[in-house]
């Protein structure tokens, strides 16, 4: 009896090794695990607080950006109006030119019509000192002067008419003077409100040019500040791509050891890197770079957005192992499937999730509905294709 105890005891010694071998390595391999899901549940926690700064700062740029425009725009209105005053002094200029050229050719005319005045005059009062030095001719000494009744006649008359002409050469020499003082007096008028309009005139543009280089120094010190704060958008936004590539990697890496601990030899493969539309809309925002709408200038778009109403069911665009279903940072609600062959597909901003962390999904099953969590402007899905963890454009691997 003693020795068929012994003898079973020899038999089960090694069974029981094995068990404690098969159970110990169980153990390291849960808490292997536990480690990683330590680890990624650490680096999502680091990539929520990064995506969180990184949606702080692209508001910040946005405002720095429209500062930076309502200023150009404040100094692009000044240097119009300084525009507007040079075209304004250019006109008063001309307009001073030409009244300057008017004052000196009316001078001239002024100068000679006193000067004919003068001799008109002149010659109307050698003809009253003679009358009255000598008397006014009479109707006799005409007529004993004249050498035929004819001469008499026509002394007579010239002598009548002569002075009546240089009376009225005289006349019409004043008014003409006086005419011309009365110009030459408005346009010295003028010329004077043309000065006082110049004088004004560059006074504003003085002040305007002292505007708009306050204004050009604001421009430049807002650009500046745009362009540091865009500076550290794309370095956290490169920091960001790093932290989601190694989040990828351990989630990969957790899938490959949940496989192994189930005895399964890998997540099905995908057909030649095509896949199904996970759900039925237009394409609202394309793979690629494009305007970010929450401001801060030009962003990379890693997948496609997908107009849909909220609650919309999503469907798996192909078969594979879910290795992430939970919130994730922007994405919001976020569910990130192995499907193989190096590829994996995101369904992002869901409102509700339907798969858990290692399920294996197959092609067209529903596993979540569309939504607007996360860093969304408004109802949409946001799709995304990997391969090898790098985004590529989905759009023309979709078939229906």
């Amino acid at each position: 009896m003693r020795r068929a105890l012994a003898l079973l005891l020899v038999l089960v010694a090694p069974l029981s090794a094995a068990a404690a071998s098969r159970h110990a390595m169980s153990r390291a391999r849960s808490e292997h695990l536990q480690t990683l899901e330590q680890r990624i549940e650490e680096q999502r926690r680091r990539a929520q607080t990064l995506q969180h700064r990184l949606h702080e700062k692209r508001v910040q740029l946005n405002y720095a950006a429209a500062r930076v425009n309502d200023l150009q725009g404040q100094l692009d209105e000044t240097n119009a109006a300084i525009s507007n005053v040079d075209t304004t002094l250019a006109h008063v200029g001309a307009e001073q030119h030409e009244t300057e050229r008017r004052l000196n050719w009316y001078a001239r005319q002024l100068t000679a019509a006193e000067r004919s005045l003068e001799l008109h005059d002149g010659l109307l009062r050698r003809r009253l000192v003679d009358i009255y030095e000598y008397g006014q001719p009479n109707f006799l000494s005409v007529l004993v002067a004249a050498k035929s009744f004819s001469d008499f006649i026509e002394s007579w008359d010239d002598l009548d008419l002569l002075i009546a002409a240089n009376e009225r050469a005289v006349r019409e020499r004043r008014d003409a003077a006086e005419r011309v003082l009365a110009t030459q007096r408005s346009l010295e008028e003028s010329r004077s409100t043309l000065q006082d309009e110049e004088q004004q005139q560059a006074q504003a543009r003085s002040q305007l040019g002292s505007l708009a280089a306050e204004r050009s120094n604001l421009v430049a010190v807002a650009d500046a500040k745009r362009r540091v704060i865009a500076a550290q958008v794309t370095s956290m936004e490169d920091i960001s791509a790093a932290q989601e590539a190694q989040i990828e990697a351990l989630i990969q890496e957790r899938t490959r050891e949940i496989d192994e601990a189930h005895g399964i030899a890998g997540p099905p493969i995908s057909s030649n890197g095509f896949f199904s539309w996970p759900l039925t809309g237009p394409i609202t925002s394309p793979f690629g770079w494009r305007e970010n709408p929450f401001g801060g200038g030009p962003e990379f778009h890693a997948g496609i957005d997908i107009g849909v109403p909220i609650g919309t069911t999503v469907c798996a665009a192909a078969p594979g192992t879910v290795i992430m279903a939970q919130w994730y940072g922007g994405y919001g609600n976020y569910i990130l499937i192995d499907n193989g062959n190096h590829y994996s597909t995101g369904y992002g901003h869901l409102s509700a999730i339907y798969v858990s962390v290692g399920q294996v999904v197959k092609k067209g099953q529903a596993i979540a509905a569309s939504g607007s969590t996360g860093y969304s402007t408004g109802p949409h899905l946001h799709f995304e294709i990997r391969y090898y963890g790098k985004p590529i454009d989905p759009a023309p691997r979709l078939v229906h």
